[in-house]
């Protein structure tokens, strides 16, 4: 999913394969090396007029294409060809203090974290949004009782609205992963070809401060090229994200089924769900969700894995890591769009909502009829007399009603009609209809700040 949309979705790519084009990370790189030369010339390291001439020619359509592209295929190195290449439009006498005492990874991989901030700006104003979606749904399904399911089968009643405040609660916790991730992940590296600091001295530790100070980024304490657990953190909170959206997903398939009808994601006329079955409305959407999930979670064995480098740098788990963040998230990117979509534009059926709910014919109900009974007898003999009459209702087709109507344990503490009202599953959501309303509130305080 991650190299190409999906060509039967509707939703376009909210941005993120443009940010991981290569011609954005080499103009990123170039960004790098600008606020290298800046934070030098601070210091006295290099001429304030060689950064300066550096800053003012440093953007890829300044350069000539086809020399970098010759000077990658005849080196086959990452970097060297565009430092070639930006050193010559520079010029003499300026152009030898580009990339001064750095080497590849403190320029890529600091690059490479300006596009991810980049990515990240996109993920947090989509969470926000698809936020801003929920607290709608959930307030306008507060009350809309459903049954409640554990292990796949009828528990208690809830409300719709309540699975969506379990939705909102987690997004919420993933914007708050991502925000305290941020001074962690958003570091400039320059400690040179082993991290040592040994090309700079006892000026490295300011320079690669003036980096982060021209870049909006903090500094690394070790700036060793071995050390990647912050990437490897976000591409973990990434797949944390996916978990969640993955189950969303997952629900919204689920309860579309033929046997379910209770919701259904957006299916504008005209789409067209098989070519052979034209009645078919398939959970497009959702299976986008459910699989652009999937790849995202499978990155993050890769990301713990490129974790554990050799020695002071190994090109071999750099490219790892690059791999699994680039992935992770145009594969996240997917997702959220795709996920806002599903929920601004969710069906709900509350009438087979509610049919589903009677389904048993009031068995979803035998734990408030226990613990009304329980009140009497006891909780353990009110369990025995309910647990009777639910399982002969089962296996033999009965009413559980009549069932617990003619049990004298039942009736000598209890009315006909008071049966007939403990069975009534409406009136025993809990506090469905509140979480649902407060749940909201504070999504929508969220997506507000997410907004800004």
């Amino acid at each position: 999913m991650s190299d190409t949309l999906p060509t039967a979705t509707r939703i376009s790519d909210p941005g993120i394969r443009a940010l991981y084009k290569l011609e954005n990370r080499w103009q990123a790189w170039l960004d790098v090396e600008v606020a290298l030369a800046r934070a030098q010339a601070e210091l006295g390291i290099i001429p304030a007029e060689a950064a300066e001439a550096i800053a003012a020619v440093a953007r890829l359509e300044n350069m000539d294409r086809a020399r970098i592209d010759e000077g990658f295929a005849r080196t086959g190195h990452t970097l060297v060809p565009l430092v070639w290449e930006l050193g010559r439009i520079v010029g003499d006498p300026h152009g030898g203090w580009v990339h001064w005492g750095a080497t590849t990874q403190n320029i890529t991989q600091t690059g490479d974290l300006l596009v991810l901030r980049q990515a990240h700006q996109v993920f947090l104003r989509l969470i926000g949004e698809v936020l801003a979606a929920m607290a709608d749904l959930a307030e306008r399904s507060a009350d809309m009782p459903i049954a409640g399911r554990t292990h796949g089968q009828h528990a208690v009643p809830a409300t719709f609205g309540y699975k969506v405040a379990v939705w909102m609660d987690e997004l919420g916790r993933h914007v708050e992963r991502l925000r305290q991730a941020a001074p962690r992940l958003f570091v400039a590296m320059l400690g040179g070809g082993a991290g040592t600091f040994a090309s700079l001295g006892k000026n490295g530790p300011p320079v690669q401060a003036g980096i982060g100070k021209q870049l909006g980024f903090g500094t690394m304490a070790v700036p060793s090229r071995a050390l990647g657990d912050h990437l490897g953190e976000n591409i973990c909170i990434l797949g944390l994200l996916a978990a969640t959206c993955g189950k969303i997903g997952r629900e919204i398939y689920t309860l579309m089924k033929t046997e379910f009808g209770e919701v259904e994601e957006p299916v504008p006329p005209g789409t067209v769900g098989s070519s052979t079955m034209p009645q078919k409305r398939n959970p497009k959407l959702c299976q986008d969700i459910i699989a652009a999930a999937a790849e995202i979670r499978s990155q993050v064995p890769l990301a713990l894995e490129a974790m554990t480098t050799e020695h002071e740098a190994d090109r071999t788990t750099s490219l790892m890591m690059d791999t699994a963040e680039q992935r992770a998230c145009v594969a996240t990117g997917d997702m959220l769009s795709r996920l806002l979509e599903v929920i601004r534009g969710l069906r709900l059926d509350p009438a087979r909502m509610r049919s589903n709910l009677d389904l048993g014919g009031g068995l979803i109900m035998a734990e408030a009829v226990m613990l009304d009974l329980g009140a009497a007898i006891g909780r353990q003999h009110a369990h025995d007399a309910v647990y009777d009459a639910a399982q002969d209702a089962f296996v033999q087709n009965k009413s559980f009603g009549d069932l617990l109507a003619a049990d004298a344990r039942v009736t000598t503490h209890m009315r006909p009609e008071q049966i007939r009202a403990l069975l009534d599953p409406t009136a025993y959501t809990g506090l469905c209809a509140d979480m649902a309303r407060e749940g909201a509130a504070r999504a929508r305080v969220l997506a507000k700040e997410l907004a800004v």
